[in-house]
């Protein structure tokens, strides 16, 4: 028997509406599921129906649901000196935090961010800033950093440029982190062979109460590649096994687990059955 529930579910489209992919969730074995808040390249945002986001958290309450996440569009770069590329991040996470309001008390996750041609500590003070002008005291949602894979001018490749870009944040309630298996993995930390010693270094460096959903991915790539390159459950360097005692972790009892690996929504629900 389980030590604590399992909330596994898969990225969905949600362009049906948010009700019908609670549905597609149930369908495939999911207790969660993660949404992107507008088309992932950008754009504006499609207005959201209010009775399908009250028939969603009916669902979600109904079938006892862990929390949801949503996914900020991969075009947001917040951390860039660019004026027309910041100000899109501006007008979009604005947009989309006060949109998230129709589901209240769920987490939204981004990536951090690219410095494109200044430096580390440039690109981790544009994102501060930029956060810090549109996260309020009074928003239900959590904001999540992703731990991404270090690659290029990327931010937030190790836990140091993770913990230096929550510590300016004003909102403390309000900023978390989503740990991503292959993304990590890619780093250099092996949450393959020594998983309790990258939580340990997780907790000194962040604090494991920042830690609020994770991203379940096996990698294509082996250790230390800084390639961002998801594999199927099993298939890849990291391997079932590792990956089933990850979700099984106590460390992350009660988080919503989110698979990114390239299948179809049925395929997922496998994968979903093989970590259980």
């Amino acid at each position: 028997m389980e030590q604590h529930p399992l909330y596994l579910g898969c990225h969905l489209s949600n362009s049906k509406g948010y009700a019908a992919a609670g549905r597609v969730a149930l369908s495939i074995g999911a207790n969660t599921f993660q949404f992107f808040t507008r088309n992932p390249r950008g754009g504006s945002a499609k207005e959201i129906d209010p009775a399908d986001a009250q028939a969603l958290l009916g669902l979600c309450h109904e079938n006892a649901f862990g929390t949801l996440v949503a996914h900020a569009p991969y075009t947001l770069n917040p951390a860039s000196s660019d004026a027309k590329v910041r100000d899109f991040a501006y007008r979009c996470l604005g947009e989309d935090i006060a949109r998230m309001e129709y589901f209240p008390n769920q987490v939204y996750n981004l990536h951090p961010g690219s410095h494109v041609g200044s430096s580390i500590p440039v690109g981790i003070t544009q994102t501060a800033t930029l956060l810090n002008d549109v996260m309020t005291g009074s928003q239900s949602t959590t904001v999540l950093i992703e731990t991404m894979s270090g690659g290029g001018s990327e931010i937030g490749g190790t836990f140091e440029q993770i913990a230096d870009l929550l510590s300016r944040i004003r909102e403390q309630s309000k900023i978390g982190v989503c740990l991503d298996t292959c993304h990590v993995f890619a780093t250099g930390y092996d949450v393959k062979h020594d998983l309790d010693g990258v939580l340990e270094a997780f907790d000194r460096i962040l604090g494991l109460r920042f830690l609020r959903a994770l991203h379940i991915n096996d990698s294509l790539f082996d250790l230390g590649s800084h390639k961002d390159r998801h594999a199927r459950v099993g298939e890849g360097f990291i391997g079932l096994d590792a990956l089933r005692k990850i979700a099984h972790h106590e460390a992350f009892s009660g988080l919503p687990m989110i698979l990114e690996t390239p299948n179809e929504p049925p395929e997922h629900g496998e994968e979903i059955k093989l970590l259980r």
